[in-house]
């Protein structure tokens, strides 16, 4: 029940895919993913970015979905949260330190060397202070513009493609990317959202607003919801005005926009406060739309897409499936998108769900290694999840039917769905063995899954 005039519209214009998948939902893997076509094991991202964790950061080595387009000849452009880079003290403002006082840090400024191809930028690493973000521009000069940052970000992208100040090639194609942290945590209070959006929400009973069958609506949690909602509403307005530029400027129609995120939000569903990090279809399953007038036929699909699966289809719905990388992991999926009867490609049968923590660490605290503590497998029909401990034995599994139990209120018996579970068994063992997973180098579960 959130109020979403902009992206209505927007998907009554658009293909919609319902079955999405962020393969592991969590702010940093996934944008290695978007950003490389790799999966964390890949991407060089396999936890969250933060100074702790030397493990996992973007790699310089590979190129991401904006160096193939910047060799094209694209103007390329970032707005807003990259969480990507492992924190160094780099700060530009304060040589010698990180860019917050805060330890571990979380935040980042991203050098001219890690920007893979954007030749414009305005972007930070990861900071949840709605109203107050920062930014650094292409010169790494600090700005702080006291401002919903959504809102910020939308005009300073209507900036861009008004090319105010010259800061873009007009005769060049642009591809941008917009990062807006909301509806992120926090969501406590009217720091965090523009009050005429909380207005919306703020007289309505919570049971009105959490209409999930498994949300727990006693949870300390659920007064967030009226300013989760309110930072959805939002965004909205924002992605609104940043399409009204794209028609104002004439550009609309031959302008390919996606809409979708990171990761889910569980809010008080499936009894956990935990708002992602899980297989739970709250968390996994992400928004996806994609608007290319006269080219993508508006309907629904349930695709299931993955997150490495983004980078190679943008880059083939721009006629550059030849320029995408040997090393990416992902399909081009342009052909579903365009509907192109003669370039067949077969569509996925799973996406894997992905869970990593810290791993060992050495004399200083910082993580040198990554623990694998849970893969899983997602179907038309099923999810699986299976957790392990450190000693790599089987703790939990999880086994949803989505089809008879939407809202996965029913964990099933493995023992008592053999067959089901052989299937999904195999299916998760292919792909694991297919990304060269660490469950699949280690023979992880191996008495179950037939690698």
């Amino acid at each position: 029940p959130v109020h979403t005039p902009r992206l209505n519209d927007f998907a009554r214009e658009s293909l919609v895919l319902t079955s999405a998948m962020s393969n592991c939902p969590l702010s940093s893997p996934h944008r290695g993913s978007l950003l490389t076509g790799m999966y964390p094991n890949k991407s060089g991202i396999p936890l969250n970015c933060n100074s702790n964790r030397p493990i996992s950061s973007l790699r310089k080595d590979v190129d991401c979905v904006s160096d193939v387009f910047s060799n094209a000849g694209y103007d390329c452009a970032y707005f807003g949260k990259l969480h990507a880079d492992f924190p160094t003290p780099n700060d530009p403002q304060r040589p010698g330190k990180y860019v917050e006082d805060r330890i571990p840090a979380w935040d980042a400024y991203t050098p001219k060397d890690r920007r893979h191809g954007f030749n414009y930028w305005y972007a930070y690493g990861t900071f949840d202070e709605h109203k107050n973000p920062h930014y650094w521009d292409t010169d790494g000069k600090r700005h702080d513009p006291r401002e919903w940052s959504p809102l910020h970000e939308s005009g300073k992208v209507i900036s861009y493609l008004k090319n105010e100040g010259n800061v873009r090639d007009p005769k060049k194609p642009f591809f941008i990317m917009v990062g807006m942290n909301p509806p992120h945590s926090p969501y406590r209070s009217l720091d965090d959202c523009m009050e005429e959006d909380f207005n919306l929400y703020k007289d309505q009973p919570i049971d009105s607003l959490l209409i999930r069958p498994n949300a727990d609506r006693q949870r300390e949690k659920a007064e967030s919801a009226r300013y989760y909602f309110a930072s959805v509403s939002g965004v909205d307005r924002a992605f609104g005005q940043i399409l009204d530029c794209l028609k104002e400027l004439k550009l609309d129609k031959n302008t390919i926009v996606v809409f979708t995120s990171d990761h889910g939000e569980t809010m008080c569903s499936q009894f956990t406060d935990d708002p992602k990090n899980s297989p739970y279809a709250e968390s996994i399953n992400v928004p996806f739309l994609v608007r290319y007038p006269q080219h993508i036929r508006p309907r629904v699909d349930n695709l299931l897409l993955s997150s490495p699966d983004i980078m190679p289809t943008l880059l083939g719905l721009c006629n550059l499936d030849k320029d995408i990388p040997a090393n990416v992991q992902g399909s081009n999926y342009a052909p579903i998108f365009y509907e192109d009867s003669v370039q067949t490609v077969a569509r996925p049968t799973g996406a894997l769900y992905i869970q990593n923590m810290d791993g060992d660490k050495d004399k200083d605290g910082n993580v040198i290694s990554y623990f694998p503590r849970s893969r899983g497998i997602k179907t038309q029909q099923y999810t699986l999840a299976l957790y392990i401990d450190r000693e790599n034995k089987l703790t939990k599994t999880l086994l949803f039917d989505d089809v008879k139990d939407p809202y996965q209120l029913q964990n099933l018996s493995p023992e008592e769905h053999p067959g089901i579970v052989k299937e999904l068994y195999q299916e998760l063992a292919k792909q694991l063995k297919e990304i060269d997973d660490p469950w699949y180098q280690q023979k992880i579960l191996s008495d179950i899954l037939p690698y």
